[in-house]
């Protein structure tokens, strides 16, 4: 059984058991968050899709932790003008474990 939600402006496919890496929602290690922006759920070979979301599904998480990714750098450069610029990037994360896939 497999769903998949939207957080964060982003589409993710989950699985119970399976840990996602979603940016940073803001909740403490420990604690259970819940998405009910489920777009697609399949069980079994039995596929609902919502209009825009499934009515009555819900996916449920435990917060396994926060963190920062590793860091992106950006180079700028201009040709024939000595102008470089370097900018650093570390984006924030919060690592979730789904526990459960609800449907209606």
């Amino acid at each position: 059984m497999y769903a998949i939600i939207e957080s964060c402006g982003r589409q993710y496919k989950v699985e119970e058991g399976t840990t996602v890496f979603f940016e940073k929602l803001g909740e403490e290690e420990g604690k259970k968050v819940s998405f009910d922006k489920v777009i697609l759920v399949s069980n079994e070979g039995k596929v609902e899709i919502g209009k825009p979301y499934v009515a009555g599904a819900k996916v449920e998480g435990k917060v396994v932790s926060n963190g920062r990714g590793k860091k992106v750098l950006v180079f700028k450069y201009k040709p024939k003008k000595n102008e470089r610029k370097t900018r650093g990037h570390r984006q924030d994360y919060t690592k979730v474990e789904i526990t459960s896939i609800k449907t209606k």
